[in-house]
């Protein structure tokens, strides 16, 4: 008889109940424990007690509880149903699903500033689909492939992460920054952010490059611009090449985080960013009306490319990233030259002749 790999489900239970199941009738008669017929094969080796108890992966939960955060037990609670398959992943589910999903409910008590909110049933069928994110970048499985319930993606357009914290930003508070900040700008500063706010109004999109000495304004000119677009309750997504320079930035995110960069960057001849039209970011990006990426300068040349091809898939635009609005920001200068495949006999000529 053939083996069968545990990842093909159905397939394996059944195999595991011919051997086990004498003078099987028909696949029907397959599936029936005791006068009763199971919807899956899966079910019936259970009833039959076919398949080991789950305990060791109670107990491996039950330690990451005490000393893990909710996304690490839910990326453990991943691994655990895509490649060790327990018996049954809806029990463990059911005991540990408070503990997976609290950060979801952390956050929600954040964005509402509402600390009384209790647990619900939208927040573990978010919790579901974050696994079942998961699970498909493991092994390409939905969560019903592995014996679990399927979650309500319907739900889950309502309870949008990324979204959600783009547009939590206090318009008020925005405009009020906006109008004290605009007559402090000087003149080039000024025809800097004319330039570029009327390019984001005319939604012409382009790739615009900031480009000016260290201690110039360049992050105040950024943060203004961010501001004034989302104070229309529009999205403007902020990123930084190292996460010191995103934390200047309001709603910083460092590129790589974000973006979902591959980390081989440099042994990728076409890279692109791991990011589908159906993800949170997915969506984003094709809502946004700017993208800010400042100390650019710091990045690798093919994260840019990668954005490029990103951008043209999810927006179906051929144009440079994809139609988009592209701020770049950085300095040059503060980039030190780069010898390829140069050796330490440089730096001892730099030193030796006081260059």
């Amino acid at each position: 008889m053939y083996t069968v790999h545990p990842r093909n489900d159905e397939c394996f239970y059944l195999r595991l109940l011919l051997v086990n199941v004498r003078g099987p009738k028909s696949f029907a008669h397959l599936k029936t424990v005791n006068g009763h017929q199971c919807q899956t094969y899966r079910e019936a080796c259970q009833l039959l007690g076919l398949l080991e108890n789950d305990s060791h992966w109670d107990l491996t939960l039950a330690d990451s509880v005490v000393s893990s955060n909710a996304y690490q037990i839910r990326t453990l609670f991943a691994i655990i149903i895509t490649t060790c398959f327990p018996s049954q992943p809806i029990q463990l589910w059911n005991k540990y699903k408070y503990a997976i999903c609290e950060d979801i409910l952390h956050r929600l008590r954040i964005q509402t500033n509402n600390p009384d909110i209790q647990i619900t049933d939208e927040i573990y069928n978010e919790g579901l689909i974050l696994i079942e994110d998961q699970c498909l970048t493991i092994a390409n499985k939905l969560l019903i492939e592995v014996g679990m319930i399927a979650p309500n993606r319907s739900m889950h357009d309502a309870f949008n992460q990324e979204l959600n914290r783009e547009l939590q930003y206090n318009v008020d508070t925005l405009q009020e920054f906006v109008r004290n900040n605009v007559p402090l700008l000087n003149e080039q500063q000024k025809q800097v952010y004319k330039t570029l706010m009327q390019a984001v109004d005319n939604n012409t999109g382009g790739l615009f490059f900031l480009d000016a000495p260290g201690g110039t304004g360049k992050t105040f000119v950024i943060s203004l611009i961010l501001a004034t677009i989302r104070s229309r309750c529009d999205i403007a997504l902020a990123l930084a090449s190292s996460g010191i320079a995103a934390t200047l930035l309001d709603g910083g995110r460092t590129a790589h985080s974000a973006l979902k960069l591959p980390l081989n960057l440099n042994t990728i001849d076409t890279p692109t960013c791991n990011i589908s039209r159906s993800s949170a970011m997915g969506k984003l990006l094709m809502q946004c009306k700017l993208i800010v990426w400042d100390e650019c300068t710091m990045a690798h040349k093919k994260s840019l490319e990668a954005l490029n091809f990103t951008l043209k898939d999810l927006r179906r635009n051929n144009n440079i990233f994809g139609g988009l609005m592209i701020l770049l920001a950085g300095d040059f200068r503060q980039t030190l030259p780069v010898v390829p495949r140069g050796t330490n006999f440089f730096c001892y000529i730099f030193e030796k002749e006081n260059i």
